[in-house]
């Protein structure tokens, strides 16, 4: 293990490339580790995804498991913390909570978000980004990086 991570930053079924290498980057520079739940919209080898990640790809911590159900087990082995599911239409702030080390930040693919069913059973859980109602929602790597931040924010 090249670090233990801080947090643990989960992109549901992510469709573009360039946004998980954004967010596999962003993952290195806090110490978070990266988790991708199938199905990926990419391949693993795609040229875009190691084209975001640069150089940084080699220290960063991941994995991929095959659904909502094996990560679940997955992060129950690896001892994580409180999940917090964002969806742009939840009603409380991401601002409004105070996250811990071992966090799990949940965001949902790019096009659909994060499925209801899921939403449904983690309610308590569900957070937003504010903005502005001209835009339906903020990219995928920017609101990945602007939680993680404000975790670390929150923790000095």
């Amino acid at each position: 293990m090249r670090y233990e991570p801080l947090l643990h930053i989960v992109l549901y079924e992510p469709e573009i490339p360039p946004n998980a290498g954004n967010v596999g980057r962003t993952c290195v520079a806090i110490a978070a580790k990266m988790w991708l739940v199938r199905p990926l919209g990419f391949s693993l080898d795609d040229y875009y995804l190691r084209r975001a990640g640069l150089d940084y790809w080699a220290e960063l911590e991941w994995e991929v498991v095959d659904d909502w159900a094996a990560l679940e087990r997955r992060l129950a082995e690896s001892g994580t913390g409180q999940r917090w599911l964002f969806s742009a239409r939840a009603m409380r702030s991401y601002t409004s909570v105070s996250y811990r080390p071992g966090d799990v930040l949940v965001f949902g693919s790019e096009s659909k978000g994060l499925p209801e069913p899921l939403k449904a059973a983690h309610e308590g859980s569900l957070l937003k980004i504010p903005s502005r109602p001209q835009v339906r929602s903020l990219n995928l790597a920017n609101s990945a990086a602007i939680v993680a931040y404000e975790a670390l924010r929150q923790w000095g």
